[in-house]
């Protein structure tokens, strides 16, 4: 029988305090689960010393480059990491989350990559217009541009050609789905999709961030079904897969690896912080370390 332990290795990293670790590290103490807090721009990490290894780290730091970072150094020590490095790389870049949903017959949008204002243009004629114009890396809403015809497209390619930089020469082109004024977050933890909302707006980018609204979304068979395999495909994890309602059935536009949840617990009714807290406590377990856990 595994030693007994009050002190789980459990560890959160983060770079900066908003609600979502508020919440997180209320979550851990209500739960009665030890973890300790990882100020990321305090943390000194040597790679050959294991003095201050962990079992579990979760990782929640708003710089992705950072987080993806320490990520590789806690995956190195010997720590499961929520989410894993590779996890990281995958959802931080849409390119790589289209690629691999592709892979694996996730259903997703129309999706296509141009490196030339000529292979753009073909590729949204083709289409047809209005189309979406995304940057490879971000997040937000941020630099999302629908396209409504060829003139548009032409002028937008022209400041991104003048801005220059790598990331602004990898043209990422979707299909514009006609929404019926909400998108769908569902909520994955592990293997099981906890919780899911519907982000209302007047705007065509429904995103809280940009100002909309939240309400409940039922779990039906399709969402969970759509939603795990997207987890899966990007190795999965702690994870939001964010989906839109097409005529033909729900299509996953994204996954989000440090998923946003402050409006999403009272809209729902599920302890989403308290869900993350009591998996990384079951990882603890797996590795062999038991764990006391207050109910």
């Amino acid at each position: 029988m595994p030693p007994v332990s009050t002190r789980p290795r459990i560890a959160v990293v983060y770079d900066r305090l908003r609600p979502e670790e508020r919440m997180l590290f209320d979550a851990f103490e209500r739960h009665g689960i030890p973890f300790d807090q990882l100020y990321a721009p305090h943390q000194v990490l040597e790679l050959t010393d294991s003095s201050q290894a962990y079992d579990v780290v979760i990782e929640r730091c708003l710089s992705q480059a950072r987080g993806l970072a320490f990520a590789r150094l806690f995956e190195a020590s010997g720590a499961a990491v929520i989410n894993r490095p590779s996890v990281i790389e995958v959802c931080g870049d849409k390119l790589a989350t289209s690629a691999v949903l592709g892979s694996r017959g996730v259903p997703t949008p129309r999706t296509a990559i141009g490196f030339t204002a000529e292979a753009v243009l073909k590729i949204c004629d083709s289409f047809g217009y209005p189309v979406v114009l995304k940057p490879t890396v971000g997040s937000w809403g941020r630099m999302v541009a629908k396209l409504n015809d060829r003139d548009a497209v032409e002028a937008v390619l022209e400041h991104k050609e003048v801005l220059g930089g790598p990331q602004h020469k990898i043209f990422y082109i979707q299909e514009f789905i006609l929404k019926p004024g909400r998108d769908i977050r569902a909520f994955v933890v592990g293997d099981a999709v906890v919780a899911a909302i519907y982000r209302h707006a007047e705007h065509w980018i429904t995103n809280t961030a940009r100002g909309a609204t939240a309400s409940n979304c039922p779990l039906t068979d399709e969402l969970v079904d759509v939603a795990l395999q997207s987890a899966r495909a990007v190795g999965g994890g702690v994870l939001a897969v964010d989906l839109v309602e097409s005529d033909r059935g729900l299509l996953v536009v994204e996954v989000n690896h440090t998923m946003e949840f402050r409006n999403s617990v009272t809209t729902t009714g599920v302890d989403i912080p308290g869900l993350l807290a009591r998996y990384a406590s079951s990882l603890v377990v797996a590795a062999g370390v038991a764990v006391v856990v207050c109910r």
